[in-house]
């Protein structure tokens, strides 16, 4: 099924993105202890008081299949997972995700905010795996078309400080966190290297800074780049 043509038999306008051209579709990435969770609940609140309406949704994750998915993405149980593996049950969660929660959103007008979408799949599978990003990418392409966010938003952060946050906040790492330090290096190296090849679809947040300034970047650099928001 070619997902950027799947309407229920109406003739949906698809932006050169593939995807809807009705509402926003924000995706944020980044590596552990980031503090994405926390700015996509503030940057919410604002848009809703704005007047937007505003759907959350996680890759993986976002329909009951995907949370299934994500079950065994992040359980201890699930053992060493080829890395052919893990690529597979991403996409297999994603082709739900889009056919079943985003595409519909976005035909509804609606904005919405995901914590993490493609970029993840070609920074740690990719990179962190190494099965590169061209491979990833081109399956991706191959499944779901140019099915792209209007904006990724990068937490840029030394995979270090990150997990010295995670150790403050008290909580058991999941299978993925629990990777080397080697490979969160090699997933933060690869978000870096995307955001430099494909600069116009990423925004990058200094990570490292207090919360508020970390969301005063994030917003100002939001109204810089899709001003049409805030209107």
């Amino acid at each position: 099924m070619n997902i950027r043509n799947s309407s229920g038999g109406k003739t949906v306008p698809f932006s050169p993105s593939g995807l809807p051209e009705k509402g926003f579709f924000l995706v944020f990435e980044g590596p552990e202890g980031g503090g994405k969770s926390t700015h996509i609940q503030r940057l919410s609140e604002c848009l809703k008081k704005m007047g937007h309406v505003v759907t959350l949704t996680r890759e993986p994750g976002g329909t009951p299949f995907g949370d299934k998915i994500r079950d065994l993405m992040l359980s201890h149980t699930s053992g060493n997972i080829e890395p052919q593996t893990e690529l597979s049950l991403m996409l297999a969660q994603r082709s739900e995700h889009l056919s079943k929660l985003i595409i519909p959103a976005l035909k509804r007008g609606e904005v919405v905010i995901s914590d993490r979408y493609l970029d993840s799949s070609l920074a740690y599978q990719g990179y962190g795996r190494s099965l590169t990003a061209e491979l990833v990418k081109d399956i991706h392409l191959l499944l779901f078309g140019k099915c792209l966010p209007k904006l990724t938003i990068l937490f840029d952060l030394d995979p270090a400080i990150g997990f010295s946050r995670l150790g403050i906040e008290g909580r058991n790492p999941d299978r993925l966190e629990s990777e080397k330090i080697q490979f969160h290096e090699k997933v933060r190296n690869g978000y870096l290297s995307l955001a430099k090849m494909e600069a116009n679809r990423f925004l990058i947040i200094d990570a490292s800074k207090s919360p508020d300034s970390v969301y005063s970047d994030l917003e100002n650099g939001l109204k810089f780049r899709i001003p049409e928001l805030w209107k």
